[in-house]
């Protein structure tokens, strides 16, 4: 495993050790202060599962499915293998208390290699990708009323984008409080949101509104080949409740939150998912829900008339909490990268007063605005979304691993072993049905990748670089340390 580097701190005076370089220095130590309680867990957690997929387009799952019957049996059983997935991750987040969810967990199971391609991968693509494309929604959604009836101009959404995740990251650069104030009151917001839809949908079903529930597991309407897709579907709906992991050490007793939140979360978001369905389907048939392009403002519509309009608003705040939550927790990934040796220095380093990890969390906006303002976000996505169930589920198998090659590893929370035999189990199938379903998208995906291997042996195994080189990053890291204000944080 790699060696973490010496934690020698450097003041733009050219001291080390003191605090002569900067005025205004605070006492205490310069660190990552344990801020995120039960409740800002909680929100970090809701608030990055639940995103747009839910208010706009949750048809993946009736189509595949077959029937209205079978797609919430589908909405029920994601849930709970979700559930077993955060399970697994609530036992290595309590046996290893290191910020960094998947590239920490595969560190330890299974060395640096296999953790810098992981690494690689979410660096250069997933990460940047994924945080434009929840942007871009937040980007159209909010600017959606504004122009109604007329469509949004493309450089209007992607000027608001640029803004929102502009904001976004100063907000994370500024404070870790003011983040998770934020984020506990942008959960409120998407709950509030979901309570709008399920409320009516309940009253709506008590009166009687019950036709498009007739007949719910007709069986000739199901189609057993569709229902890997169908859970694909819903696992990706689910998608999120591992980055409370991503800062274990900032979280107040882990032992304790990091399990209670998760068992709280999962069952507030699988209620969600299941109730909201229920809901839409009291005023929309399956094939109607199908033809909308927004499901919550057609419900909003045959329900509630003009304050359909508001639908809109809600979904934007969504999607900026799950930019909020997203940003907060990976930023940590590549703080405990670069604390292992695998990503530049400066990236592990904490600013002097806000206690933030300045460089990593901006580390990732030139390449979210380029991959923004390029056109190619989705097809890059496509290409490597599928290998965010790859490493979860090795980090889950490193998991049954550790179990046999660290049985001394101190295990205060331990699951049954089923649970994560079943879980990786999920995952690897869902890889494989990647590859089975698009086989040149999938392979190019993990071509991308495995780039990660030369660049492993090129950047961190090779220690004979030029003296030049070394000068000028050198030189480069502590420019940047002065610029930023921030120093390695002490032990």
């Amino acid at each position: 495993m790699c060696t973490r580097r010496s934690p020698h701190l450097v003041f733009p005076s050219g001291n080390t050790g003191t605090q002569d370089g900067w005025k205004n220095v605070p006492e205490g130590k310069v660190e990552l202060r344990k801020k995120v309680t039960l409740l800002r867990g909680i929100s970090i957690i809701i608030g990055t599962i639940i995103g747009a997929g839910i208010f706009i387009s949750p048809k993946g799952i009736i189509k595949n499915s077959g029937s209205v019957g079978m797609s919430l049996v589908v909405w029920i059983a994601c849930g709970v293998l979700s559930l077993f997935g955060a399970l697994s991750y609530a036992e290595l987040g309590t046996s290893i208390k290191k910020s960094g969810g998947h590239y920490t967990y595969i560190l330890e199971a299974f060395g640096p290699l296999a953790a810098f391609v992981q690494l690689w991968a979410d660096l250069i693509a997933i990460r940047p990708a994924g945080l434009a494309v929840i942007s871009l929604a937040f980007g159209r959604y909010i600017l959606e009323p504004i122009f109604m009836p007329c469509g949004v101009p493309e450089l209007a959404i992607k000027l608001t984008t640029t803004l929102g995740i502009t904001s976004v990251i100063y907000l994370n650069s500024m404070s870790v409080s003011w983040t998770a104030r934020l984020q506990i009151f942008l959960t409120g917001c998407k709950l509030l949101a979901v309570g709008i839809i399920i409320v009516p949908g309940l009253y709506q079903l008590f009166k009687g509104e019950t036709k498009n529930f007739q007949n719910a597991f007709e069986l000739q309407s199901v189609d057993l080949a569709g229902f890997p897709l169908a859970f694909y579907s819903g696992m990706y709906a689910y998608a999120g409740w591992f980055y409370l992991n991503f800062v274990t050490e900032e979280v107040e007793n882990p032992e304790r939150t990091v399990p209670l939140a998760i068992c709280i979360s999962m069952t507030i978001v699988t209620l969600c998912y299941v109730l909201t369905n229920v809901a839409y389907y009291t005023v929309m048939s399956a094939e109607e829900l199908l033809a909308s392009s927004a499901v919550a403002v057609t419900f909003a519509e045959r329900l509630m008339g003009k304050f359909s309009m508001a639908v809109p608003i809600f979904v934007s705040l969504s999607c900026f909490g799950s930019m909020n939550g997203c940003l907060f927790a990976f930023s940590r990934m590549f703080f405990a990268a670069s604390r292992e040796g695998h990503l530049p220095e400066v990236l592990s380093m904490i600013h002097i007063r806000r206690h933030t990890p300045v460089p990593a969390v901006i580390v990732l906006y030139p390449l979210t605005l380029v991959l923004l303002f390029s056109g190619d976000i989705y097809s890059l996505l496509n290409f490597m979304s599928f290998l965010r169930w790859l490493f979860i589920g090795v980090a889950v198998l490193g998991l049954i691993y550790m179990r046999y090659t660290r049985p001394e590893l101190h295990r205060p929370f331990k699951v049954p072993i089923f649970i994560p035999a079943v879980f990786s189990f999920t995952c690897f199938f869902m890889v494989f049905l990647s590859l089975y379903s698009d086989l040149v998208t999938t392979g190019i995906g993990f071509a991308i990748s495995l780039t990660g291997i030369p660049a492993y042996y090129i950047f961190i195994v090779f220690d004979r670089k030029p003296k030049w080189l070394l000068k000028l990053s050198d030189s480069i890291n502590r420019s940047l340390q002065i610029i930023m204000e921030v120093v390695p944080p002490e032990h």
